[in-house]
């Protein structure tokens, strides 16, 4: 990297970044005046960053944008973790019970990642985001299963960093600390998350942990939902399925890949003398 440093490796991040929305490019004075960079530094970064093929550069409009190294990258660490494989017949069960969209995502720092899906619902009219969107939180029924899961304080701070209206959210969404801290009551009494047009109009969901294991004192590692159209997934419907997202996630966090993964790793003996 240029002149290699921990600046030069953030800037190179917050490059990509800021082309991750936008397929179509960016110039280099759009890409280098939002994030407050010399022309001549964000440059050299990206010509970096072409040599190594996160980005290339259009020959016509001479936009810089991403490639689809990123991606590439994504799913050798996914299939790495043998999700894919173990987790996804679970998902598939659970959709054709449920005759839903379920989904599951991972724990990642302080924030969750969708990774993997199934798709249950037969009808014209179902529910099937784009994977790639970020996970908002307080909105959604998989934000509340991770959050009642994390010490409250914890789960405040994490809330408060992404903030209540940094999104576009449905018209249902919490507001505020006390509203947030009243849902997570009532999500970890129940044993999981519910939404109706939180995250956005029209579509209801349902949500659990899964757990490094089946105790229920293990951390959580992600979560597992169920997601449909509000006119479909009522009140009643989501009672009548709870017990199957419950069964589901119970299994996934049996079958968890990285603690079985950790699990062969056996801690070498330090000789003694």
């Amino acid at each position: 990297m240029v002149g290699f440093s921990t600046g030069s490796v953030q800037r190179a991040l917050e490059i990509l970044e800021l082309l991750v929305d936008r397929p179509e490019g960016l110039s280099l004075t759009a890409i280098a005046e939002p994030l407050q960079m010399p022309k001549s530094a964000a440059h050299k970064l990206l010509n970096t960053l072409i040599v190594r093929r996160y980005v290339s550069q259009d020959p016509l409009t001479q936009h810089y944008k991403l490639t689809m190294h990123l991606v590439s990258m994504g799913f050798r660490q996914l299939g790495a973790t043998k999700l894919p494989e173990i987790c996804q017949p679970v998902l598939d069960d659970l959709a054709s019970q449920t005759e839903e969209l379920v989904r599951m995502t991972v724990v990642d720092g302080e924030s969750l990642v969708w990774v993997a899906k199934a798709q249950g619902a037969t009808e014209t009219l179902r529910v099937d985001p784009i994977m790639a969107r970020s996970v908002v939180l307080h909105a959604t029924a998989t934000g509340k299963a991770w959050l009642a899961t994390l010490p409250e304080k914890d789960a405040l701070r994490i809330v408060l960093h992404q903030g209540f209206d940094s999104v576009s959210v449905g018209p249902n969404a919490l507001r505020g600390i006390d509203q947030l801290r009243d849902e997570l009551r009532k999500t970890r009494a129940r044993g999981y998350g519910v939404v109706n047009e939180e995250a956005e109009p029209g579509v209801a969901a349902i949500a659990a942990a899964i757990r490094a294991s089946n105790s229920r004192e293990s951390p959580a590692v992600g979560t597992v939902s169920v997601a449909g159209p509000s006119v479909r997934l009522t009140r009643k419907r989501i009672g009548e399925i709870a017990p199957a997202l419950l069964a589901a996630a119970s299994e996934l966090s049996r079958l968890w890949p990285v603690r079985e993964q950790h699990a062969l790793v056996k801690p070498r003996r330090l000789a003694v003398g």
